[in-house]
């Protein structure tokens, strides 16, 4: 290498290390960053601790305390918000939801599941009686011929019994006991003109919503067989 050439490498040697390059400085690790970190975190009066300071002069005064009657009115507001949602998903409202809890706590004291419910009916030549009970064989509702205005010899007629039966099927309506009968047996007892009388009631329009729930059909009445003669028979005329 000429004398010229070496001169020339050393300097340009030269001005390379004494430039100040950014790249050519230490670089911190990050390791090193976050420790860093922790240490101006536990020192105090630190960037990292601070918070800032409210004005004075410029508190906002707490608001006054709400009214249980406007508490009530917001419940009641979001309560109807909530309904009419539910309405509009086609889903179950509050007040739904309320009846199917008291149902099923009903429910629990009806007896057992399996047990149906019971549609009783006595009919004799003089009157007739219409009892609904539950499987725990608790009544629902009772009621005869005379409960519904008939007197007298009229108490035992066809008509009254038809009447009375429908009536007894409405109030069951009415409450709603046609969603919570799922099983239903018809007891029958009797000869009387209110035996058939119901009979049609349950298989007309009247008994639509309780007919296709009957699973049986009995018959409980009593048949004298044996035992002490009968009283001489009255007649008439």
């Amino acid at each position: 290498m000429s004398r010229s050439s070496s001169r020339l490498l050393a300097t340009i040697r030269t001005q390379t290390s004494t430039t100040t390059s950014p790249f050519s400085q230490h670089i911190r690790p990050f390791s090193h960053t976050c420790i860093r970190a922790a240490d101006n975190r536990q020192r105090p009066g630190s960037l990292l601790d601070w918070q800032p300071v409210k004005p004075q002069g410029f508190e906002r005064d707490p608001a006054p305390p709400r009214s249980p009657a406007a508490n009530d009115m917001e419940q009641l507001h979001r309560l109807l918000a909530q309904d009419t949602l539910a309405l509009a998903r086609n889903k179950p409202t509050a007040r739904d939801r309320l009846l199917q809890e008291e149902e099923s706590k009903d429910r629990e004291d009806w007896g057992p599941p399996d047990e149906p419910f019971h549609f009783h009916v006595y009919a004799h030549k003089h009157n007739a009686h219409v009892t609904v009970t539950k499987p725990n064989r608790n009544a629902i509702i009772s009621m005869s011929t005379g409960n519904i205005g008939f007197k007298k010899s009229k108490r035992g007629s066809y008509d009254a019994a038809y009447q009375l039966a429908a009536y007894v099927i409405d109030k069951l309506h009415q409450g709603g006991w046609h969603r919570n009968i799922k099983a239903m047996e018809v007891v029958l007892q009797g000869f009387g003109a209110g035996r058939e009388a119901v009979t049609k009631v349950l298989l007309g329009s009247e008994g639509r919503m309780l007919r296709d729930k009957i699973v049986k059909v009995s018959d409980s009445t009593k048949l004298k067989f044996g035992g002490t003669r009968s009283p001489k028979p009255r007649r008439l005329g």
